[in-house]
């Protein structure tokens, strides 16, 4: 079930109208939203539920054997246990094939071809991000950040609510826990801001994401040879902007419909292509999964502890394995370790040269650099394999062929979404204080309004997220 639809429409229409009604029994309200986000879960596959609640019951319960227990060796085995089950239970759908197939090909090189079977396992959808949230909560125990939940009803919505189930953003618990001890008001619901974002995702989404998707990106990186140095060049861009629309539209649309519910969510992005350095990227881009890396990756592998080389080494090795994280193909490796190298080498630069660029054109000359080196790794993250990528890259040399596709739709679509990265840091909020003066009618016919021209705008059909892969 997709946001931009009208099957989730009517599903969150009804999720909100009851949820609401229920609004004084707290227990019935959270059973009812749980009972809604199983639903949505199960509305791509009912067999998978099963592994959400596997996974919900294994995180609950790991937790409560680590806090009534004392001893920290075995506080320690409790915790390994529980993360390895985890990691076991994501390695097996995400990896076990892309694992059987490497080994396959580096027997056949080596002369001792055999058939092992690949299985073809199903992706469930959102396996990372719940399986990431079940992991920071056990440690968050281990650590004694947070209590563990004596509370299922609690803690299983924490893991299934359905606006960040599938792709994020990721939530910890302990911030969305304490949210279920309070009272739902109705008269707190952010609803100015809770429309703005969804509208905003389905503009980001439907328009900009999806032309630039099938228009450009889809087709030049599907035969890269075969096209202009002006088209690769463009299509390199223009994914760029087609990947921050998508995902950040998913998520400004699953902040918008928690806040509608009443509930909060981090911020997932911040404007990422404005960054001066790719340290600043990080920090704005998918923020929640950056600082899960560095809290339950980067710092128990030593973080900053160990010096300046292992600082590095545990900085490459963190975005290596986010590059991972993201699929199971090499391609993400060597996405991974671009980004990886490129913070070592920020961090080796800096050492002889630690005085920031000065001015609007350095600041300019460091944001386009940026800029352009993250557009090289998308290259990588967005190619089916290393024969299309290095094909694209060569293809950046076809300059006497004729352009197909600069067209001044397309064009105008990669200018607006790179220039949109440098609109004022609170122009919603603002636009949120101006909404929320209009009276009643007024509002509505606002977001009628916007809606039928989105709706006009939009491509027909509406295609998966991207991040739903993962």
């Amino acid at each position: 079930m997709l946001f931009p639809t009208l099957d989730f429409g009517l599903f969150f229409l009804v999720v909100f109208t009851v949820g609401w009604t229920l609004h004084g029994s707290a227990d019935g309200r959270k059973f009812f939203l749980l009972a809604c986000s199983y639903f949505f879960y199960g509305y791509w596959d009912w067999r998978f539920v099963f592994l959400l609640g596997g996974s919900t019951g294994l995180s609950y319960a790991g937790a409560l054997l680590i806090e009534r227990t004392d001893d920290p060796r075995r506080r320690r085995h409790i915790l390994a246990a529980s993360v390895a089950i985890h990691v076991a239970v994501l390695g097996a759908f995400k990896y076990l094939d892309f694992f059987v197939g490497s080994l396959n090909d580096l027997l056949e090189a080596t002369g001792l071809e055999r058939d092992l079977p690949v299985l073809k396992v199903v992706l469930p959808v959102g396996i990372s991000f719940f399986t990431f949230q079940g992991i920071s909560y056990l440690v968050d125990v281990y650590r004694r950040v947070m209590p563990a939940s004596r509370a299922p009803i609690d803690f299983f919505l924490y893991m299934s609510f359905f606006p960040h189930l599938v792709a994020g953003p990721i939530v910890r618990a302990a911030d969305f826990l304490p949210q279920l001890k309070r009272a739902a008001e109705p008269g707190n619901i952010r609803l100015g801001m809770g429309f703005l974002l969804i509208l905003v995702g389905l503009f980001k989404k439907s328009v900009v994401a999806n032309y630039l998707s099938v228009e450009l990106v889809d087709p030049v990186f599907a035969e890269p040879g075969t096209f202009a140095a002006a088209d690769v060049w463009l299509a390199a861009y223009a994914y760029a902007i087609q990947i921050y629309c998508d995902f950040s539209a998913y998520t400004d649309m699953a902040i918008g419909l928690a806040a509608l519910l009443g509930f909060q969510f981090p911020r997932n992005f911040n404007q990422p292509y404005r960054a001066d350095s790719l340290q600043d990227f990080w920090r704005r881009w998918h923020m929640t999964l950056s600082a899960w890396l560095r809290d339950y990756l980067y710092i128990p592998l030593g973080g900053s502890r160990g010096g300046f080389w292992r600082t590095n080494r545990n900085l490459l090795l963190t975005m290596v394995l986010g590059g991972i994280w993201h699929g199971a193909n090499w391609t993400f490796v060597v996405w991974g370790t671009l980004h990886g190298a490129g913070l070592v080498a920020e961090r080796l630069w800096r050492r002889g040269h630690p005085a920031r660029p000065q001015g609007w054109l350095g600041r300019a000359l460091s944001v386009a650099w940026v800029f352009h080196f993250v557009c090289l790794a998308w290259i990588f993250f967005r190619a089916d394999s290393f024969a299309t990528a290095f094909t694209f890259l060569a293809a950046f040399g076809h300059w006497g062929q004729p352009a197909q596709f600069l067209s001044p739709f397309l064009v105008t679509l990669v200018g607006l979404g790179f220039a949109a990265q440098f609109l004022p840091a609170h122009w919603l909020e603002r636009v949120e204080r101006h909404f929320l003066e209009l009276s009643p009618v007024e509002k509505g016919l606002c977001v009628g309004m916007v809606i039928v021209m989105i709706n006009a705008m939009a491509m027909e059909g509406v295609a998966p997220f991207i991040y739903f892969q993962f």
